[in-house]
C-alpha cells in the first residue's frame, strides 16, 4: 500500500529472471558508492578478458547501486537493492545521456522467516531479479558472490507453485479492463513437443474463485486444486483433453505473468508488493 508507482513504474512489464540469494554478509548501505566503483572495475577487468562484451561492441559501462526503500514489507525487511549497468558507446557525445543496458534487485517482502534467523553481520535480501544479458547477470551475481560470501541460485516455479499464482490473480478485482487469463501447457510424451493454451475470461475467472473461496483472504490448497480441477473439467468437456495429466508451465493475468523457468512479468503495481511477497516466499523456501 505504500509504494510509490512513480518510483517503481520501471519494475512493471518487464521480464524479469529470478534467482535466490543467501545472506550477504557484511554487506553495508552506506558504502553502495564503493560497491559501485569495484563492480565498474570488476567488470572493466572482465572486459580485457573478452568475457563480459559481445564481439564487435566496445562500449564504456558505468555501475550504479541504489536503495528502493519503498520496497520493503515488514520493519524486518531490508530495502530492495537496485543495480544498473549503464553504457556510453565512444561515438556518442558527451552531452548524451547513459543508456540503462541490464537491471537487477535484491528485494525482501514480508521475509521474516529468514531475517530473524540471521545474525547482524548478515543482510537477508533473498529474491534477485535481473532483466538484461545473461552475461551482465553472471558478471553481477560473481562478484556479489565473491565480495559477500553468497550464493546464486535460479529460482524455477513448480506447476503447483503456478496453479497458487493464477488461482490467487484472478480473484483480483482491477479498477480497469483486465486481460484475458491464459493458462499455457506442454503435454508429456509425444514424438512432437505440443503447447495448448487455455483462454479464460477475466469475469468468468473471478466469477469461478468467488464460488470456490470459503473466507475472503484467505487461500487454501484444497480451494486452489478445486479452482483447477473446475477449470480442467470444463476444458475436457469441450475438447476431450485431459490436461490435469498435462504440465502447467505459463500462467497469464492482467496482475502479473509467469513462466516455469522463472520468468515473471509485473503488470500491475497495485498488486506488487503481493507478487514479491509471494516470490520471497519461494526464495526463501529454496534457500532452507
Amino acid at each position: 500500500e505504500n509504494v510509490d508507482p512513480q518510483k517503481t513504474a520501471f519494475l512493471l512489464r518487464k521480464a524479469w529472471t529470478l534467482y535466490s540469494v543467501t545472506p550477504l554478509y557484511r554487506f553495508r548501505r552506506a558504502r553502495l558508492r564503493d560497491y559501485a566503483r569495484l563492480l565498474s572495475a570488476f567488470i572493466a577487468a572482465e572486459k580485457q578478458k573478452g568475457l563480459a562484451m559481445e564481439v564487435g561492441v566496445e562500449l564504456d559501462i558505468k555501475v550504479a547501486l541504489s536503495s528502493l526503500a519503498e520496497l520493503r514489507g515488514s520493519e524486518l525487511d531490508q530495502a530492495a537493492l537496485l543495480v544498473q549497468l549503464s553504457s556510453r558507446s565512444q561515438a556518442s557525445s558527451r552531452n548524451s545521456e547513459d543508456k540503462v543496458v541490464w537491471s537487477g534487485w535484491f528485494c525482501s517482502m514480508f521475509g521474516d522467516d529468514l531475517s530473524e534467523n540471521i545474525s547482524e553481520d548478515f543482510t537477508s535480501l533473498p529474491l534477485f531479479l535481473s532483466h538484461g544479458a545473461e552475461s551482465y547477470t553472471a558478471l553481477v551475481g560473481s562478484w556479489f558472490q565473491k565480495t559477500f560470501d553468497c550464493c546464486f541460485c535460479r529460482l524455477a516455479i513448480s506447476p503447483q507453485n503456478l496453479s497458487w499464482m493464477v488461482a490467487m490473480w484472478a480473484g483480483c478485482k482491477l479498477d480497469r479492463a483486465a486481460s484475458a487469463v491464459e493458462l499455457v501447457f506442454s503435454m508429456p510424451r509425444l514424438a512432437q513437443p505440443l503447447d495448448i493454451s487455455y483462454a479464460i475470461h477475466p469475469e468468468d475467472a473471478k466469477a469461478l474463485w468467488d464460488t470456490v473461496q470459503k473466507t475472503p483472504g484467505e487461500i487454501t490448497q484444497e480451494e486452489v486444486n478445486l479452482f483447477m480441477d473446475c477449470l480442467y473439467a470444463h476444458f475436457h468437456r469441450h475438447f476431450k483433453i485431459r490436461l490435469s495429466t498435462a504440465k502447467l508451465v505459463k500462467i497469464s493475468t492482467a496482475i502479473a505473468s509467469a513462466h516455469c523457468d522463472g520468468i515473471v512479468k509485473i503488470l500491475h503495481s497495485q498488486y506488487l508488493p503481493g507478487v514479491l511477497m509471494l516470490l520471497t516466499e519461494l526464495a526463501i523456501s529454496q534457500i532452507q
